[in-house]
């Protein structure tokens, strides 16, 4: 992989510095997640610079762009070859970054029927805490011996190293897509969506909020059209499904706005992970329920221990994703063993904790 030698280099320098005076550094792109995992904290190290579309294959289904390229503008280049990035990374807000993308490993709607961000992610260039560039994996799907470092990065929020240049596996954009909407409360929803999971229908996205379920169906157009005569509910207009989904997508959508009075007064916004087939969840606050159950947002006062108690019965595990104070701890506590690998890897990749201390795990 090549790199934007100018940026790299002022990179570099900054790095060697950090080092030399034990100073921390916040690894920053568009800045779009400041909000999600513990506060960022250490002298800016902003990596903009390394911007541009390296290199893109459509026939093979691969890109390679410098991790300050907006996404906006990867997004935009593949748009026009008439592919992209199927599992809809969140943008949240305008100036988010390709690396900031793999960073933080999230994914949006359609996660639960193309996969996540790391199943994409072929190879990566990073600096590590020495300063010393490396490459891992490539732009080939089968080019994995020992660990697959790249597909570590995903989600590691800039804890090992500073990302440089990502690879990415894209796939030819949607072809027919339909919209339904269903006026059912939250058990009919959960349960038509295991139900229809065991059947051939084209499903590619679900949402259920207050009483009603958008589902989308996407692929081709006789199979969408016979998945919506056999399913009924009510057909969304294409624009208006569109602008629904990429509100959904981009946590435009009410319910994921909360303003500084309602953080103020106790509300958080809660990420439970746990398994579709997990039945209602007796929690007090509001909830969104996304990826055929396997998701579920909850805008609640209720105490940390409550949400990470009911995610953990269930199989799963509980972010706090905005809050006034997440004193409890933005990401759910691993055990002793996972974390000795955590402070390992950490160890390898950046000794002397430069990178964005603290961001995942205080201790990390």
């Amino acid at each position: 992989m090549s790199t934007a030698a100018g940026g790299a280099r002022r990179l570099v320098d900054r790095i060697r510095w950090a080092r030399s005076q034990r100073i921390a550094l916040d690894i920053r792109g568009g800045s779009t997640k400041s909000f999600y995992g513990e506060l960022p904290r250490g002298a800016p190290l902003d990596v903009r610079d390394l911007s541009g579309i390296a290199s893109y294959e459509p026939s093979e289904l691969v890109v390679t762009a410098r991790a300050g390229t907006p996404l906006a503008e990867l997004e935009a280049a593949l748009a026009e070859k008439g592919q992209c990035l199927p599992f809809e990374p969140p943008r949240f807000a305008p100036g988010g970054t390709v690396g900031g993308m793999v960073a933080a490993g999230l994914s949006g709607p359609a996660r639960a029927s193309v996969g996540a961000v790391r199943d994409y992610v072929l190879g990566v260039t990073v600096l590590n805490g020495r300063a010393e560039l490396l490459t891992f994996g490539g732009q080939v799907i089968k080019n994995v011996a020992g660990y697959d470092v790249s597909r570590m990065m995903v989600g590691s929020w800039g804890v090992l190293g500073v990302l440089c240049e990502v690879s990415l596996k894209v796939t030819s954009a949607r072809g027919a897509t339909a919209t339904l909407v269903f006026d059912w409360d939250e058990r009919r929803a959960l349960e038509s969506l295991a139900r229809w999971r065991s059947q051939p229908l084209p499903l590619h996205a679900s949402a259920w909020h207050e009483g009603r379920l958008h589902l989308r169906l996407s692929g081709a157009l006789a199979a969408v059209r016979s998945a919506c005569g056999r399913l009924g509910g009510v057909e969304l207009e294409p624009s208006a499904a569109a602008a629904w989904w990429e509100g959904v997508r981009d946590h435009a959508h009410e319910f994921f706005k909360l303003g500084e009075a309602e953080l103020a007064d106790g509300e958080c916004l809660w990420r439970l992970s746990v398994p579709a087939t997990t039945p209602l969840l007796e929690l007090p606050g509001r909830q969104f329920i996304e990826w055929g159950g396997a998701q579920r947002w909850w805008r609640t006062r209720a105490r940390s221990n409550e949400l990470r108690g009911a995610a953990a019965r269930a199989g799963g595990h509980a972010t706090l994703v905005r809050a006034a104070d997440k004193s409890a701890g933005a990401f759910a506590p691993v055990d002793s063993v996972l974390m000795r690998i955590h402070r390992s890897l950490k160890r390898a990749f950046d000794p002397d904790r430069i990178f964005n201390a603290g961001r995942l795990y205080a201790d990390l």
